[in-house]
């Protein structure tokens, strides 16, 4: 993967991903419903807008969308979706963080130890490799919006952003996770469109590894991907 930053890589194994899975309205409904926990009201609730905007961006049906609001916000009843984090470890000692959204816990627990063990790794105790990452938010934005570079960044920082780096013809912005729905609205108010925008686990440090670990990585990753259970997943491996 040398030559792309981590940026491209992941769009380019999302991309293809976001083709093929048949689970994804599954996955966009349960952020909803957990969301929703927070109130229904998209205008108070931030995270439940962003959710709501992804799942509209992947042509969710707006039955979906409004079942699980009423689902998350005790509206409507049904089984009890929980927000559960795994630790754990991939090929070469990767650290692994996996999010997931689950009415069974044991269930999930099991498939995704199954997962990390076939690719070469295994599932960690609590706070094994957490500590290695960084709860951030993560904003990318094209840079043919910006007329001046230096000001915009500059603008940025004063909005709450930690850092701005030019990547691929845009501008990759992170902060802490608590700025995030500030920062995202004032671009919002300011008419700068985004083309990503998530609150992550952002690896403190990455490490060096081979080509060959980082195709093992990601055959993991894509295993992780057609699990219905998995909201996301993040390593210290570049991927």
């Amino acid at each position: 993967m040398s030559g792309h930053s981590k940026w491209a890589n992941i769009q380019t194994r999302k991309g293809a991903q976001d083709k093929k899975r048949a689970n994804l309205f599954s996955k966009l409904t349960k952020n909803i419903i957990i969301a929703a926990r927070g109130g229904a009201d998209l205008e108070t609730n931030f995270k439940l807008r962003l959710a709501v905007d992804k799942a509209k961006e992947s042509n969710v049906p707006k039955d979906n969308i409004e079942r699980a609001i009423a689902k998350g916000s005790g509206a409507a009843g049904g089984d009890q979706i929980e927000e559960v984090i795994y630790e754990g470890y991939g090929p070469s000692g990767a650290a692994i963080l996996i999010t997931a959204a689950t009415d069974n816990r044991n269930r999930t627990s099991s498939e995704i130890k199954h997962i990390l063990t076939k690719f070469g790794g295994s599932l960690g105790g609590p706070n094994s490799v957490q500590w290695m990452f960084e709860h951030k938010g993560v904003i990318r934005i094209n840079q043919s919006q910006v007329k001046d570079k230096d000001e915009f960044q500059l603008e940025l920082i004063d909005m709450g952003a930690d850092d701005v780096r030019e990547e691929d013809g845009g501008l990759t912005v992170t902060m802490e996770a608590g700025q995030f729905g500030k920062l995202k609205k004032a671009l919002e108010d300011k008419g700068v469109e985004t083309e990503y925008a998530e609150v992550e686990w952002v690896a403190k440090d990455e490490v060096e590894t081979t080509e060959d670990t980082k195709k093992k990585i990601e055959s993991l990753f894509d295993a992780l991907e057609d699990n219905d259970d998995v909201s996301n997943y993040y390593s210290n491996s570049g991927l």
